[in-house]
């Protein structure tokens, strides 16, 4: 969830730390801090609650100087937002500082142990246990720096990405990492790490991601060096960033989220190009391990938040074009359900980030219990990617956003592509439905496009809701999943209590809360459910409640009984969720702007989340 950052280098580190907070911000924003040793090897340290704006301005009159230094903007798990809890965290003696996104699991038996040896603390901090704790190693082995932080990750339990620096050994940085993401870029005057790549490819497009229980040695003039915690040197593989400082602007856009909902029709462009060709879907990730789809059994999809909802989707995709059983399920539930997974299984990990902790831990059980996994994610590089089998990538580009809109889009479309290669692939679906759908595919863009154009309406028409305290999302078939995610994007940027709920199952309990006070979104595109959710629709009017159908252009019948209607472009059925959950962002969107809501960075959220 936080967000770290670091220099060592020749040049004052404190603008590259700042700048970097900044791209971080959608990390965590509850608080944040810098630590840098400065000429006269003396570690300052300012840290402030709140976004990383307050630490700047507390910074204004204070000594910035120095070219090693670490930073931290933080999403808040062990104590409260504030300037005490706020990273880096200094060693009781002031000499180490440390930067930690992750938990400690051990932290409350350390901390005792520690403070019976007349350790103090001044935070409620899991991770001022960590500095506390490599001080003490240091001190009381007489070793280096690196060696005790290498005895201490041998005593933490949990996740960490951690970078520490020391004032007795002022040019050197040392990190580490477990279950929690950390990249390190590579420039000819400088070495930088963070959290991932967005601080760094100002500088270089040269990165080194860290793998599991390794550390790194950065000092400044010597190359990186890499090794685990028993000393073995570990390969340092160079890799080249494909991302741009441009991907990470907001392009003239008020916000992220805007901007990245008005992306959509060239995100899905990327995320199709080469893959559709001549009427048939071809994935490499597919067509390298056919083995595993032909004789896959059951097919479990597994994902947190908007990546558990495009599972959903997936699950019907899949079992109605290659009539492959699938389930869904959540990846913190799955992980502690002690589940039942065969070799014959196909485990699909669907993550924006890629860094997501539950379901990375999910897809390590799946492997310990000999099944093939799938990774669909957005990430190059990131930790599932490199923990699957295999797998496809969205490739909708950085999405900075705390609210997934363009990476729910790209996730779907995935998934539709793989469930059409998988179904080519075991002929179970025939050469013309594929046509058909191929073809829907390559027109997302264009009507993607067109339905974008529904803004200003739309905008009109959040004006009517603001006053809204609840609000009810209706769907059916493919787009019961749809009702799922505009009810999540609704509440997690306005605030507003939102329930996403199948149509039909209205009546069986929630329909006691329809009123005049309760709008309710009904998704209701041209399909086989079309006639049933009409139905639904008139349940609704007869008790009085207000009713926002988003419908195909031309339905008439849903337009005379409906308060309001949002009209899209007609796709095949499979495709609809696509299109429907275009006006469901933007109605979110603008209804959390009109209540005078931060879209981009809402209250207790982060982006990526790398803990429990």
């Amino acid at each position: 969830m936080c967000g770290i950052v670091g220099y060592v280098g020749s040049n004052n580190c404190y603008p590259m730390l700042i700048k970097g907070l900044h791209r971080l911000e959608y990390r965590g924003y509850d608080s944040a801090g810098v630590a840098i040793i400065d000429k006269n090897n003396r570690i300052n340290a300012y840290k402030s609650k709140g976004k990383v704006e307050t630490l700047e301005h507390n910074c204004e009159d204070k000594n910035v100087e120095g070219t090693i230094g670490i930073a931290h903007t933080r999403w808040a798990t062990h104590g409260e937002p504030s300037d005490v809890n706020a990273h880096p965290h200094l060693s009781e003696d002031g000499t180490i500082a440390l930067v930690h996104n992750g938990t400690i699991e051990n932290y409350s038996l350390l901390k005792e142990a520690l403070i019976e040896q007349g350790c103090s603390f001044k935070s409620s901090t899991d991770t001022e246990v960590l500095v506390q704790l490599i001080q003490y190693i240091r001190d009381t082995n007489g070793c280096t720096l690196l060696a005790a932080v290498q005895e201490a990750m041998n005593q933490v339990v949990g996740a960490y990405a951690i970078a520490v620096i020391d004032n007795q050994i002022s040019d050197t940085m040392i990190v580490a990492r477990k279950s929690s993401p950390l990249v390190i870029g590579i420039a000819d005057d400088a070495t930088y790490i963070a959290s991932d790549a967005s601080p760094i490819v100002e500088y270089t497009n040269r990165v080194v991601y860290l793998n599991d229980d390794e550390i790194g040695i950065i000092t400044r003039g010597e190359p990186l060096k890499v090794i685990n915690v028993d000393n073995t040197p570990s390969p340092i593989d160079i890799q080249t960033l494909k991302l741009s400082v441009s991907q990470l602007e907001k392009g003239g856009y008020d916000h992220f989220m805007l901007k990245e909902i008005f992306e959509q029709p060239m995100t899905i462009g990327d995320s199709i190009r080469g893959r559709v060709v001549d009427g048939q879907v071809t994935l490499s990730g597919v067509q390298e391990n056919k083995e595993a789809f032909r004789k896959a059994r059951r097919i479990i999809i597994i994902g947190c938040g908007t990546s558990w909802h495009a599972g959903l989707i997936g699950r019907h995709l899949i079992q109605d074009m290659a009539r492959i059983p699938v389930q869904v399920e959540y990846a913190s539930e799955f992980r502690y359900s002690n589940p039942i997974i065969n070799s014959d299984d196909i485990v699909i990990a669907v993550s924006q980030s890629g860094e997501t902790a539950d379901t990375l831990a999910a897809i390590q059980i799946a492997r310990e219990k000999g099944a093939f996994v799938y990774g669909v994610c957005n990430v190059i590089g990131s930790s599932i990617a490199r923990e699957t089998h295999s797998g496809t990538y969205i490739h909708v580009g950085p999405e900075i956003g705390v609210a997934s809109t363009k990476a729910f889009t790209g996730q779907v479309t995935v998934l539709t592509m793989l469930a059409l290669a998988i179904g080519q692939l075991k002929q179970t679906v025939d050469n013309e439905t594929i046509g058909a759908i191929c073809e829907g595919i390559k027109q997302l863009p264009a009507f993607i496009g067109e339905t974008l154009k529904l803004n200003d309406k739309i905008e009109k028409l959040s004006r009517i809701f603001t006053y809204a305290h609840n609000f009810l999302y209706l769907g059916r078939g493919y787009n019961y999943p749809s009702a799922l995610e505009g009810a999540l994007k609704l509440k997690e940027i306005s605030y507003i209590h939102a329930e996403g709920y199948p149509a039909a199952e209205m009546k069986h309990g929630p329909i006691a809360l329809i009123d005049r006070e309760l709008p309710t979104v009904v998704i209701a595109p041209k399909d086989n459910l079309h006639e049933k959710i009409i139905s639904n629709i008139q349940q609704v009017k007869a008790r009085g409640g207000s009713v926002i159908a988003v419908v195909n252009k031309g339905d008439e019948t849903i337009a005379a009984l409906a308060d309001h209607t949002i009209e899209v472009p007609s796709v095949p059925e499979c495709l609809s969720p696509v299109i429907v959950s275009i006006p469901l962002q933007l109605l979110a969107y603008h209804i959390a702007i009109k209540k005078g809501c931060d879209v981009d960075m809402p209250r207790n959220l982060a982006k990526s989340v790398t803990v429990e």
